[in-house]
């Protein structure tokens, strides 16, 4: 069932998107009913890409669920670790290294870019949101916010460390160098979006310029920070390593954040009155990023232009890639 050649699905997801950027203040109904129309109608009409009906819908949930799951723990134990790093106090310290106009924003940015080049992109964003709301006085432009994950999706755009998809594409086989070219677009787009956003900040809210009189930092809770994202990365790292077969049935680093927030509870205690926010704002991401995995890219029409005469093949899934 197509509309004007486009397969309905992504008519679907299309008016799910427009809704939740018109009815934001209805965003996660909007999302979740979404997600539900896609379903029923590839329940009732077209069938999934694993087959039709109700078999097709739980052998599609049952390849999706290590990817939602692991979502789900990165999202809810990032707004703990985000909350951890807040309260370690280290933001408050900061304004004195940074430049006092919108050369201090975009500063921030380049950080969040840099980070992001080791750290999951979520951890980067949050983080460097978390020292936002402490530089600018909780005063942060929606365009700036934008910004942030801007910059740390382009930061980790030409890594093969911290990212899940790029470290897979390198265990592979790929050459870690293949990815670095794509530094070339996000440093384009950090100069470009980034000296934009950093202006539109300055004349929302300058930043802070001199420290929080009187601030000790929390090493303690600046440990916790270290502690949960070391365990992402490494957990990362070794099963892909030892174990890749391991990622595709279990969400290996979402537990991992989990398990690291429980060890170190005892030492300091999350801020756990968070959670409800934060699985509210994790169900709405998880909704759209189920409609998307529904979507039939198969379907689409061939992109144009030559393609490539090398190919790699990935001995993880048996696909080659051209």
């Amino acid at each position: 069932m197509t509309l004007l050649g486009i397969p309905f699905d992504f008519v679907l997801f299309a008016l799910t998107l427009l809704g939740v950027a018109a009815l934001h203040h209805h965003a996660l109904k909007v999302a979740i009913g979404g997600a539900l129309a896609v379903t029923l109608f590839q329940l009732l009409v077209t069938g999934f890409k694993a087959g039709s009906g109700a078999a097709g819908l739980a052998a599609h949930a049952a390849h999706e669920w290590v990817t939602l799951a692991n979502l789900l723990g990165l999202l809810l134990g990032f707004a703990l670790l985000a909350d951890h790093f807040e309260r370690s106090r280290l933001p408050e310290i900061l304004p004195h290294l940074l430049p006092d106009d919108w050369k201090g924003g975009f500063a921030l940015l380049v950080g969040v870019f840099v980070m992001s080049g080791f750290l999951d992109n979520i951890a980067a964003a949050m983080i460097g949101g978390t020292m936002a709301s402490v530089l600018f006085a909780r005063k942060v432009h929606i365009g700036y916010l934008a910004a942030i994950v801007a910059a740390s999706n382009a930061g980790g755009a030409g890594s093969v460390v911290g990212d899940t998809t790029t470290t897979m594409m390198w265990i592979a086989g790929a050459n870690p160098l293949a990815v670095l070219e794509a530094y070339v677009g996000g440093v384009v787009a950090l100069l470009f979006f980034g000296v934009i956003a950093a202006k539109q900040q300055h004349d929302y809210q300058p930043i802070q310029k001199d420290d929080t009189p009187g601030v000790t930092v929390e090493y303690g809770r600046l440990g916790v920070v270290v502690v949960i994202l070391v365990a992402a990365v490494v957990a990362n790292l070794w099963f892909n390593l030892n174990k890749p077969e391991v990622l595709d049935h279990f969400p290996v680093i979402g537990a991992a954040v989990v398990l690291a927030l429980l060890v170190t509870a005892p030492v300091r205690a999350p801020n756990w009155s968070l959670l409800p926010g934060a699985f509210k704002g994790s169900i709405f991401l998880l909704a759209l990023v189920w409609s998307a995995s529904l979507m039939p890219v198969d379907k689409l029409p061939p992109a144009a232009g030559p393609r490539p005469s090398a190919s790699a093949s990935c001995p993880r899934c048996s696909t080659t890639f051209r």
